[in-house]
């Protein structure tokens, strides 16, 4: 468990919901369905911070782009997107999920942010894997953070995390908690070490530690078309390390994680001279990097 103060500022009880979300216009349905099984499972568990995991409604083995605009639809008048949206609003949750945004003839890799007064905003994948360039376009959004009565919420899509520009932009911009919604699939072994977790998971776990900030981080399992997925979803302090158990490989599941969001912005002192925010030296990289002068909001 991360340190907190004797009393939470923007307590918390997060959720990281782990399926097997199916491709096919037909399982869209039955997709959409589950997801509201196990978001309200969450809810009764206390959960009012939940993340599904990418493309969650649809499943993700498109084998056109013909097929891929079919499972999709706009944001947020979409119907997954209304239904989700009423959800929230009826549990009085914040709520992430990804799918397949249709925006004229373009499709985008998305993750969606709902809240108690419904849909709050997007996040457009920018970093795209394999075939997913094949079908959508690469995001043109940028890296949003969105203000929220729990904290500030920045979102990320699965293969984002292998870039570690993309947690520290949220970050520098004041983000609290990053919510990270994936399909990892099976690459060449060796995909797990000898504790049975999987590289994301480290990733994700770095990301968390070195930008000092929560993550929540919803992965899918299962197969589909000969594809198969990893599963290891799970919730992160701002030290790195994980608030309870990191998901099974092969298990539907729900991780939970009690997290004190706005404590992300009291900077730990690690010792009596070093501390990571502070330590940054921008004045070298991060014209280099891309990263603007004045998008940071003091933590």
């Amino acid at each position: 468990m991360p340190d907190r103060p004797a009393e939470a500022t923007s307590p918390v009880t997060a959720a990281a919901i782990q399926f097997d979300p199916q491709v096919g216009v037909e399982n869209k349905e039955k997709n959409l369905s589950r997801t509201f099984d196990l978001i309200n499972e969450a809810a009764d568990h206390g959960a009012t911070l939940i993340v599904l995991p990418e493309l969650a409604n649809t499943g993700y083995g498109f084998a056109t782009r013909e097929e891929a605009y079919a499972h999709a639809e706009e944001i947020p008048s979409g119907p997954s997107c209304q239904a989700w949206a009423d959800l929230a609003r009826s549990r009085q949750l914040y709520l992430v999920a990804g799918l397949s945004e249709r925006s004229g003839e373009q499709l985008f890799d998305t993750a969606v942010l709902f809240g108690p007064d419904g849909f709050i905003g997007k996040y457009r994948k920018t970093h795209l894997w394999d075939r997913e360039k094949l079908v959508f376009t690469p995001g043109d959004l940028g890296y949003p953070v969105f203000d929220t009565r729990i904290g500030r919420i920045g979102l990320l899509v699965c293969w984002d995390i292998w870039f570690p520009e993309v947690p520290r932009l949220l970050a520098v911009q004041g983000a609290d908690v990053i919510c990270s919604v994936n399909n990892w699939v099976w690459t060449p072994p060796p995909l797990f070490d000898e504790s049975g977790k999987c590289m994301a998971a480290y990733l994700t776990m770095t990301a968390s530690h070195v930008n000092n900030i929560f993550f929540v981080a919803a992965d899918r399992v299962g197969t589909e078309r000969g594809g198969k997925f990893l599963g290891c979803s799970l919730i992160t302090g701002t030290n790195g390390w994980p608030v309870g158990e990191i998901a099974s490989p092969v298990d539907e599941t729900i991780v939970y994680g009690d997290l004190d969001l706005v404590s992300a912005r009291s900077a730990p002192i690690w010792n009596q001279h070093n501390d990571l925010p502070r330590d940054r030296r921008t004045d070298l990289y991060d014209d280099r990097l891309g990263y603007r002068r004045g998008d940071a909001q003091p933590r």
